[in-house]
């Protein structure tokens, strides 16, 4: 049997705790018996845990013992860990075990250098900082996990549930693996990344700033066809000193923000209309369907349609 052991550290998110205990505990084999034997670990008997405490049954030695350790967000972003905690990670990482992190579970792995050199997820919200605190560390924040063999780390909530069931298919297939899902209600895959959640802010211009009316019209207008010539003339400036204040006050280029607005209210129309691609293509100034749907995918990771389907209002 697979002995999974989930870290309880003070402030765990009680979600991400019990995420892989839900998710294991329900995989089944062909014959019907239970693959794994989960244990929940802690520094001490009880934990906080937002709204309650936690009472955990193992200590630090069960990760030891365990073939696969989880490690759950917290709500305190940790700089250092508890020693006791590194030595025990860092140990059982020594011994092969494979060690998977859950949203911004992310930051205590990274905490003990065991993902200096590797590509890792963690909740977009947070992968910036994550990023600048551990700059050995390879961050993408447009996946829903990723596995580098023996340690893995997954994005914010839900995602938690896509990792758990992929080490379920490599621990014991595809079938075993469909089965968990079902009992989970969950797809075996998700159709695209982390990148159709992330909110994809305008590039603010400060209030006051001679931008700040170009910005909202171009925001109200951005389905038409809008040339750089036309802003700048809207603007009443050259195209030259557009750019440069664009890049000033924004921090990006006229088109690059003109870009993401059109995205933005595509995003809107596909979560609230039932407007065919082609419409919407048209409504937010895209030269044609198969031009927005590849933008559409280069910037939210995921199609039109299948972005549709995940977030429309029922």
């Amino acid at each position: 049997m697979h002995s999974v052991a989930v870290l309880a550290l003070d402030g765990v998110i009680p979600f991400d705790l019990s995420a892989p205990i839900d998710t294991f505990g329900r995989a089944r084999l062909p014959d019907g018996r239970e693959p794994y034997r989960i244990k929940v670990c802690a520094a001490r008997d009880e934990v906080p845990a937002g709204l309650f405490t936690i009472s955990a049954p193992y200590g630090l030695d069960a990760l030891a013992e365990a073939d696969t350790i989880i490690v759950p967000g917290v709500a305190d972003l940790p700089r250092e860990l508890p020693p006791e905690v590194a030595e025990a990670l860092r140990d059982a990482a020594a011994n092969g075990t494979r060690i998977a992190s859950i949203c911004v579970g992310a930051f205590v792995l990274a905490a003990t250098g065991l993902l200096d050199g590797l590509r890792a997820t963690t909740h977009w919200y947070a992968a910036g900082e994550l990023a600048e605190r551990y700059p050995k560390v390879e961050v993408d924040p447009n996946v829903l996990y990723v596995d580098n063999g023996q340690f893995l780390t997954a994005a914010g909530a839900a995602a938690a549930l896509d990792m758990c069931l992929h080490m379920i298919r490599r621990d014991y297939g595809s079938a075993v693996a469909a089965h968990a899902a079902r009992m989970s209600v969950m797809p075996l895959e998700r159709e695209g990344g982390q990148a159709q959640f992330i909110v994809h802010d305008l590039p603010p211009a400060p209030a006051g700033t001679a931008l700040e009316p170009l910005l909202a019209w171009l925001e109200d207008n951005c389905g038409q066809d809008l040339t750089l010539a036309r802003m700048a003339a809207r603007a009443g400036m050259s195209t030259r000193t557009l750019n440069r204040r664009f890049r000033e006050q924004t921090g990006t280029t006229p088109l690059r923000w003109l870009h993401r607005a059109r995205v933005r209210r595509a995003q809107y129309l596909l979560e609230t209309t039932t407007y065919p691609v082609e419409r919407i293509a048209a409504q937010t100034g895209f030269g044609s369907p198969t031009a927005f749907r590849e933008q559409f995918r280069r910037v939210v990771g995921t199609s039109p349609q299948a972005y549709r389907r995940a977030f429309r209002e029922k």
